[in-house]
């Protein structure tokens, strides 16, 4: 065989490789695309949930509205929340056709590691984001509310009005943010697998994940130490987690080797 015809059969699969992985995104990006058209034909609803957590802590009975300052801003503000909620929906999908095109090329112990962190990814997302709406959303709102006061004599009320592009992108904001934190489990496992970590260097760094946890919760929530505490305590029971399934990992590992050589 020439050089000529070996560099053009190594080509061959390549070119297979990225004409699947072109059909694979076209297939994301069309689905997403009717994702993003469905949620834009729903996307009162999905507003109304989302201000769900505000209207409980003003009072169903309060009165209150939210406002826009700018003619196009609740136009583009429908948009990002459509665009979000669009990607929250087909992120299931998306990991899916990652899977089928990594899984040919691995082994079938990798497969079976690497199918449990592909199905571990939405489900630790969708805790976050839970975590975010049913718990932290209330007691945030609640806090940042205490701060308005009655009129007196002298003085002026302070009462809340706030901008829906606000408080949608503060919303979009914690709920990424809660939803990728709880990915911690995924990285540290897929890190293990990789051979660049152990559970000795992860138990040896704990003390410095302690303060970098808590540091990101603090860097990526609201001014409040209600939503820091919430998303730094959960992470960091996660991080131990993972700790315990590293070790229990390396003990399996350990007693199948001294099978192996016994035998």
């Amino acid at each position: 065989m020439s050089g000529t015809e070996s560099i053009d059969l190594s080509r061959a699969p390549l070119l297979s490789h990225l004409i699947e992985l072109r059909r694979r995104l076209l297939l994301c990006l069309l689905v997403f695309g009717v994702a993003f058209a469905c949620c834009y034909f729903v996307v009162e609803h999905i507003y109304h949930f989302l201000m769900q957590p505000l209207v409980t802590a003003l009072g169903e009975d309060s009165g209150r509205r939210m406002i826009y300052t700018g003619l196009h801003e609740a136009f583009v503000t429908y948009l990002k929340l459509s665009f979000f909620a669009a990607l929250f929906v087909t992120l299931p999908l998306m990991l899916i056709q990652l899977w089928r095109f990594i899984a040919p090329g691995l082994y079938l112990q990798e497969k079976r590691s690497v199918s449990v962190l592909f199905a571990l990814t939405p489900v630790l997302f969708i805790a976050g984001a839970a975590l975010a709406y049913y718990v932290v959303f209330p007691l945030a709102w609640g806090f940042f509310i205490s701060f308005e006061t009655e009129a007196v004599a002298g003085a002026l009320p302070v009462q809340l009005e706030a901008r829906v592009s606000e408080y949608l992108s503060l919303v979009i904001q914690l709920i990424l943010a809660f939803g990728l934190s709880f990915e911690l489990p995924v990285v540290l496992l897929l890190m293990v697998q990789m051979g660049l970590l152990n559970s000795a260097a992860l138990i040896n760094g704990r003390r410095y994940a302690i303060v970098g946890i808590y540091a990101v919760a603090a860097f990526i929530t609201p001014p409040d130490l209600i939503s820091q505490i919430a998303l730094g305590t959960p992470i960091l029971l996660l991080y131990e987690a993972t700790i315990w399934i590293i070790r229990l990992q390396e003990k399996r590992r350990g007693q199948q080797l001294q099978a192996v050589q016994s035998s």
